[in-house]
């Protein structure tokens, strides 16, 4: 699933007449760099949610077959948050039984991470059936949110509440593989943020992540648009020897 229904308050005023995922940068939409790199790692079927300006994402995008894979919408009439989002999709993104896990990424970030990691995660959260509710794919700090988001006990890969010691505070890349069980008491067509499903899920022990160290921007502002547009025109990207790689660290 790729999120794409935000509003782009800080990407004003380019988000006033275009929705933040057709923003373009080194000739190419945002969100074509994920259907891209997704189709490579062998996923065949993409969830797009959308809101603000929605027809215009579908009417760019179509049903897919262009980026060899198939486009299914969610539309979503209100602002329903992130998790309120995903759950209005479920029935588009896990079976009847509501036991298979899915990948969700943000729309509005650029990461060159090696996407066919997440097929063994997608396997290992499905295997464990629902002892595993969510796996996050965490980044360095960027230097607008030095803060980060998460701690994250390396040894155990596992997220862990802040009041632990010795455990290191990174940053939700926006790439997440998550198990149908985690959004069961969000009632459909309800408003609900994410993080509090998270950290409710890390106090159990529930919450897994592995560190990206490589290539990843949050495109949240046109600066950093402009930043990320003059990186792909010059072949910056290229050139950065994690790019080589683009694995999952660890």
């Amino acid at each position: 699933m790729l999120l794409a229904a935000g509003r782009g308050e800080r990407m004003r005023p380019l988000t006033d007449t275009y929705p933040k995922p057709l923003l373009r940068a080194g000739g190419k939409m945002l969100i074509e760099y994920h259907l891209t790199r997704l189709a490579q790692a062998g996923f065949s079927t993409i969830v797009i949610n959308h809101a603000y300006l929605g027809e215009q994402i579908e009417a760019a995008l179509g049903n897919g077959e262009r980026y060899d894979i198939q486009i299914l919408y969610s539309a979503e009439q209100g602002v329903l948050e992130t998790a309120g989002g995903i759950a209005k999709a479920l029935p588009l993104l896990t079976d009847d039984s509501m036991r298979r896990p899915f990948v969700v990424i943000n729309a509005d970030i650029f990461c060159q991470m090696e996407l066919s990691g997440l097929r063994s995660i997608l396997q290992r959260i499905q295997e464990e059936a629902g002892r595993t509710l969510a796996h996050l794919v965490l980044v360095d700090n960027p230097p607008h949110h030095p803060e980060g988001d998460f701690c994250w006990d390396a040894d155990k890969e596992a997220l862990v509440p802040p009041i632990r010691t010795g455990c290191r505070k990174l940053t939700f890349s926006g790439i997440g593989v998550y198990h149908p069980a985690l959004f069961k008491h969000v009632t459909p067509g309800q408003a609900v943020k994410l993080a509090p499903l998270l950290h409710a899920a890390i106090a159990t022990g529930k919450v897994k992540g592995t560190y990206y160290s490589g290539i990843w921007m949050d495109i949240g502002t046109p600066e950093r648009l402009r930043q990320l547009d003059a990186s792909l025109q010059a072949n910056r990207f290229d050139q950065h020897p994690a790019q080589r790689s683009g694995n999952i660290d660890r």
